[in-house]
């Protein structure tokens, strides 16, 4: 739809009409050599080109209007998990996409957009997905089609969720119609459904391990479970089920060597069970030497030792000690170097010197030092202790939110961690400028209101003095305890904060690594699900990153077979990855050229088997009846889909109407413009044809 509108009263357009008669009149109201006719054409096209020009300048605009349809749109949702294809034959799965795809072609043609697509990622509805989240199928559904025309979801599913929250609290706008596929017939089977266990433990100590078997139509049972651990059994018990369907097994396994070290539970066979893949599993456990040993000074207590020390003692493998003097004394042996891998400072500097004595003793030292302060610590101090940040003023504070420096790269933090910390409460950090030492790095800078300043908050930097070299951080403010309350308010966990400082502890309790070449797995765990990725990094004499060498790559599982890779690392390209491993423990050998000379790093890393599919086979339809009573949508079972496109297109979802309103000056269209230079040009070729001037 067309509309002309004006920025000046329409009222102007009799006096356009007016302006271009008046002077097409002047200029033709005397006698010319042409006749009278072709006189009053060329007073004609004259009056219209003035006219038209007189018209312009009132700014006229022409309104358009576009209506945009936008169909319904119904999303065919099929589980194709592994717990389906193990159930439902490949024929009869094959048939049931077959009839589903016509079901789509009929809807199509009723004016319905629709989609099919797996609860995996992408299209694919292969049965293969190693998880059942239908929970998070559905929201990803819903999310893909905000603000869109979705008229509903049909979920093809056997009722089975083993990831995610139930599908029941999914929250629904829209019907989900339900069909049920699988066998809902109660299995006579045994299996493993959970294993729990210490995924470090310390070498010359015991460790405990529980098995908890699941026992299904088979009372009065023995079950028997036994442990193997490098191919020779190192513990088996039997127990009779009675009426029980859940046993638990406990063992105590001792840890002798160090390193990875794979445990296979095995559940034994028993007559008529229906399903025995779900009767074995491999646990891994890395035994270490002995755990670091995280020593915490400070003068007084304080809130935000506390959220340290919860984020430091999530990993078992760090020792927490802390030291207050006159309150609560650590070790004296802690005291010395040598003996801590990091020291924690808080409120460094304090006015009374509580806690000097000890910092003076771990400074040129090779121990890792965490320097925090407060608002009474005597920032002076820093410069005096041959600490090189030395402050232009004292005495006064500002408030300060964390700000993620992207650039940072001593160690990587997970995806949506720099927005975290962006939502934190501001805290107490000291007034006004100060230096620090230029090759220091950055991980958090100040924010103060909405600017971010390029003050750090949270820096570290290799301190070189007397005979050692320490790794040392800085952290200029006070009050962190608030983030952690803050996060855990928010997302009901502190996952974020207890990410950033484990890692900040794990960098700074550990030896500087001065090899020119490292090569490692990017985590010490893998899913068979998911590729290994390796990162590598090649440095030249100044230290600074190198690329365009090839790094070669050598995988030895368990059964010895090697497995060999090779790439060349670019600055976009210092990662490999290596898909298709089976669970177990490989070792890992790389090794590339520099400087001449052959450099090589090992290591072991884990993949471990996701068989979650494989514990549950029994389909449950009255969990996709409740679903689709709860949000008016239907349950069909297998054999009943011939009523779904009926059903489906009976609440008559209209299509949704998107209007769009566009303006554009007429001065701007270029028809405009060549209507003008047409009579102005044919005006003045006429004239100068018949010889007028």
């Amino acid at each position: 739809m067309q509309r002309l509108i004006f920025e000046y009263s329409p009222a102007f357009i009799i006096l356009c009409l007016a302006l271009g008669l008046g002077y097409a009149w002047v200029l033709y109201q005397k006698r010319t050599s042409w006749g009278f006719t072709t006189n009053r054409i060329l007073f004609g096209v004259r009056a219209l080109a003035v006219a038209l020009l007189a018209f312009l300048l009132i700014g006229p605009i022409l309104k358009l209007t576009t209506n945009q349809f936008e169909k319904p749109a119904l999303v065919f949702l099929v589980d194709n998990s592994l717990s389906v294809g193990e159930v439902v034959d490949s024929t009869k799965y094959n048939a049931l996409i077959e009839e589903m795809n016509a079901h789509a072609q009929a809807l199509r043609e009723k004016d319905y957009e629709v989609e099919i697509r797996g609860i995996g990622e992408g299209n694919d509805v292969t049965p293969g997905e190693k998880r059942s989240d239908l929970h998070g199928s559905m929201r990803n559904v819903i999310a893909d089609y905000e603000g869109k025309n979705l008229a509903g979801i049909v979920l093809l599913s056997d009722g089975i969720y083993n990831s995610g929250p139930s599908p029941l609290y999914t929250p629904l706008r829209i019907p989900v119609y339900t069909v049920g596929i699988g066998d809902t017939t109660q299995r006579l089977d045994i299996s493993i459904r959970n294993v729990a266990f210490n995924k470090i433990a310390y070498q010359g100590n015991r460790f405990p391990l529980r098995a908890e078997v699941l026992v299904k139509g088979l009372p009065d049972q023995e079950v028997t479970v036994a442990i193997t651990q490098g191919g020779k059994q190192i513990g088996t018990q039997s127990r009779n089920s009675g009426n029980k369907t859940l046993l638990d097994f406990d063992f105590q396994i001792d840890a002798n060597e160090t390193g990875m070290q794979r445990i296979d539970v095995v559940v034994n066979q028993v007559a008529n069970e229906s399903n025995t893949r779900n009767n074995r599993t491999a646990v891994f456990v890395e035994v270490v030497e002995g755990k670091k040993q995280i020593l915490v000074v400070s003068p007084s207590p304080h809130p935000d030792i506390k959220v340290l020390r919860s984020a430091i003692e999530k990993n078992s493998n760090y020792e927490f000690h802390l030291h207050i003097p006159g309150v609560i004394d650590a070790d004296p042996a802690l005291l010395q170097p040598g003996k801590a891998d990091l020291v924690i400072v808080s409120q460094v500097f304090d006015p009374e010197g509580k806690t000097f004595p000890v910092l003076q003793k771990f400074l040129g030292s090779n121990t890792g030092l965490l320097l925090m302060t407060s608002l009474r610590s005597n920032l002076r101090q820093f410069n005096t202790s041959g600490i090189p940040i030395v402050f232009e003023g004292f005495g006064q504070k500002d408030e300060s939110v964390p700000a993620f420096n992207n650039a940072f790269r001593d160690f990587s933090f997970s995806e949506g961690l720099p927005g975290v910390f962006a939502r934190y409460p501001p805290i107490a950090v000291p007034f006004g400028k100060f230096t620090y030492p230029p090759d220091a790095a950055i991980l958090l800078y100040q924010r103060i209101g909405s600017v971010t300043t390029n003050r750090p908050m949270l820096f570290s930097w290799n301190l070189s003095a007397g005979s050692g070299s320490n790794k040392i951080a800085v952290l200029l403010g006070e009050g962190i305890w608030k983030w952690r309350l803050n996060e855990y308010a928010d997302n009901e966990n502190s996952d974020s904060f207890d990410e950033v400082f484990s890692k900040l502890v794990q960098y700074l309790s550990t030896a500087e690594d001065r090899r020119k070449f490292r090569s490692f797995p990017v985590q010490n765990e893998f899913s068979d699900a998911e590729p290994v990725v390796f990162e590598s990094q090649l440095y030249n004499d100044l230290f600074q990153q190198v690329y365009g060498n090839t790094v070669d790559i050598e995988l030895t599982p368990e059964d010895g077979n090697v497995q060999r890779y090779s790439y060349v690392t670019s600055p976009s390209g210092s990662r490999y990855r290596i898909g298709g491993l089976r669970e177990g423990i490989y070792k890992y050998r790389s090794s590339t050229e520099v400087e001449g000379k052959r450099e090589q790093v090992s290591g072991e890393f884990l993949v471990t088997a996701q068989n979650i599919e494989l514990q549950n086979l029994t389909a449950d339809f009255g969990l996709l009846k409740k679903l689709a009573d709860n949000s008016g949508g239907k349950f069909y079972r297998q054999d009943q889909t011939s009523a779904l496109v009926d059903d489906v297109a009976k609440p008559q979802v209209k299509s949704l109407i998107h209007t769009e309103e566009s303006f554009h000056p007429m001065i701007n269209l270029k028809a405009v413009f060549f209507l003008l230079v047409f009579l102005l040009s044919l005006e003045w070729f006429t004239r100068k044809y018949l010889g007028g001037y």
